[in-house]
């Protein structure tokens, strides 16, 4: 009896310094002990992350993170970075996560872990006026067509996916592929609604055709490194939390309902 004793003591030893270990391994305690949360950002998706006119990071994203630091208890850290490396950015340990309005893929998930969808998004179309009889995107598939988006996003995919007959121009911005529509330089720019929907309520307002209707299901999450389960249930809880005490539907008012931030982007 006195072996069992001391066996079942020694196993539940070694599974307490096995939890321990996992735990002094994650991400969510290297945060903690350096009391800093950086997270990885494009500043180009409005609403979600931008510039204001003085420079500084505001949007969305940025309100989420600075509440995520707050419940963490330490300070945060943007690391602005470019969408082509913001994925090797996180795997390199030059951040802790991404919150960079990032559609969670099969493709992103082999390389990334993400967290439970924090907000929903489609591709939708802006199409240039010339073509005010077009009631959906596949009266635009066809040759002599040409389609904007953004290079790397899942707004190419869908593009490519959806455009068979039509050509496929990308860009390195958005403004830059919408602007070719604006310029006469292009029939439709397909990006996601959330983008579209502002843009057509500033520069876009009476010069372009917006088809509403979501070409696709596109999720957004919180990207981290995989093999981190610690990190993974604290951002599920936090999500859970921030969605039922009325914490995020003020951000979600403050970006996406009222245009008051307007000014402090033109």
């Amino acid at each position: 009896m006195k072996k069992l004793l001391i066996a079942i003591i020694a196993l539940a030893s070694m599974l307490f310094a096995a939890d321990f270990n996992v735990w002094k391994n994650s991400t969510l305690h290297s945060i903690v002990q350096k009391g800093e949360l950086r997270v990885c950002l494009e500043p180009g998706y409005v609403p979600f992350e931008m510039r204001d006119k003085h420079g500084r990071i505001i949007g969305f994203d940025v309100d989420i993170s600075k509440k995520m630091a707050k419940d963490m208890g330490v300070k945060l850290k943007l690391v602005p970075t470019a969408w082509d490396g913001i994925i090797p950015a996180l795997i390199t340990g030059k951040c802790d996560i991404i919150i960079s309005g990032m559609t969670i893929t099969q493709q992103r998930n082999l390389k990334v872990m993400f967290a439970n969808p924090y907000f929903l998004v489609g591709q939708t179309l802006l199409v240039n006026k010339k073509h005010a009889g077009v009631k959906s995107y596949k009266d635009l598939d066809k040759k002599g067509i040409v389609i904007t988006t953004k290079l790397g996003t899942t707004g190419e995919i869908a593009a490519r996916k959806l455009f068979k007959h039509a050509t496929i121009k990308t860009f390195d911005s958005e403004s830059a592929a919408v602007q070719e529509v604006l310029n006469n330089r292009a029939d439709a720019f397909i990006y996601d609604k959330p983008y579209n929907e502002l843009f057509m309520a500033g520069k876009g307002k009476g010069k372009l055709i917006f088809l509403k209707e979501d070409l696709t299901y596109e999720p957004l999450g919180f990207a981290i490194n995989h093999g981190d389960p610690d990190f993974l249930n604290w951002l599920n809880n936090f999500l859970r939390q921030i969605k039922h005490d009325g914490t995020y539907d003020k951000f979600y008012h403050r970006w996406f309902q009222s245009t008051d931030w307007l000014k402090r982007v033109q």
